[in-house]
């Protein structure tokens, strides 16, 4: 069903109902991952946090993609984007626990989508730029293993297979603006005395951000 046929007042019932009843589950799971602690418990605030965040993941995955296979994917990498940057705010750690299953989510939705709409030449592109992003990612990290971990290689992996089933544009748009997002904070925080110009600082947030911003930028020229 294209976008433009479902209601703004459905995409927000199903948003606000897929926030509240995913959003307390991955509080915790963000916390435990955190941790290291699997009975480890979420406060009140997180988890009202991971709400208010997972709540516009879910509506920005129907609104881009409407009812269809792919719409899955963009939501399941919205909503492990989610869990993802909690963790690694916390700890600087991107779990493979998250990014590991999310892979095989998004490539399966791609897939199915593909057999469902025909949508073959998209998803042949998405596994083209998953792949060119992870490699590229993977010898920057070689080279300067203390500016980009292994963590961030394949959350990058990721996001080139969804940003490269948009659209090559959008893959390029959303490494741009993640790496200026990213650039931003860090004089944002070296200014606010916050940090210093060699202090770690995690990189999937902004990287996340980077694709939520291509994917907005994109609207709703999809695959069909």
């Amino acid at each position: 069903m294209p976008v433009a046929d479902l209601p703004l007042g459905a995409i927000a019932a199903v948003a606000l109902a897929g926030g509240l009843s995913l959003g307390p589950w991955l509080a915790r799971v963000s916390v435990r991952l955190a941790r290291r602690d699997d009975a480890a418990p979420a406060g009140s605030l997180r988890t009202a946090l991971t709400v208010v965040l997972v709540v516009p993941a879910l509506a920005g995955a129907l609104l881009t993609g409407g009812m269809r296979p792919g719409t899955v994917a963009l939501a399941w990498a919205g909503v492990a984007g989610v869990v993802l940057a909690q963790v690694d705010l916390a700890v600087h750690r991107l779990p493979d626990r998250v990014t590991v299953p999310a892979y095989a989510a998004v490539a399966t939705a791609l897939l199915v989508d593909a057999l469902a709409l025909g949508t073959w030449t998209a998803l042949l592109r998405a596994a083209l730029a998953g792949v060119a992003a992870f490699g590229l990612a993977a010898g920057v990290a070689v080279l300067s293993p203390k500016g980009l971990g292994f963590g961030d290689v394949k959350l990058l992996g990721l996001l080139g297979l969804v940003l490269g089933w948009v659209g090559w544009g959008a893959l390029l748009a959303g490494v741009f603006l993640g790496l200026a997002t990213g650039a931003a904070a860090s004089v944002t925080l070296v200014a606010a005395g916050r940090a210093g110009w060699r202090t770690a600082l995690p990189f999937g947030p902004p990287l996340l951000a980077g694709a939520v911003l291509a994917l907005a930028l994109q609207g709703q020229a999809l695959p069909t």
